[in-house]
């Protein structure tokens, strides 16, 4: 098991890097997403003014 880790390790390291970073951007999106719906007051109810309001009338 540890000379397959041994073999591998850089691929392993690389692959755990790549998915922390799209977890990162993913999070982010939903963040953005979630507090721009949220500036206009009506948690995302579908105000004029959220750049969102298309999307979050349905939710």
């Amino acid at each position: 098991m540890l000379s397959w880790l041994a073999a591998n390790a850089a691929t392993i390291l690389i692959s755990a890097f790549l998915l922390a970073l799209i977890v990162l951007i993913v999070r982010g999106l939903v963040r953005g997403r979630i507090k721009t719906c949220d500036e206009c007051g009506s948690g995302c109810g579908g105000c004029s003014a959220c750049k969102f309001s298309e999307s979050c009338r349905g939710n």
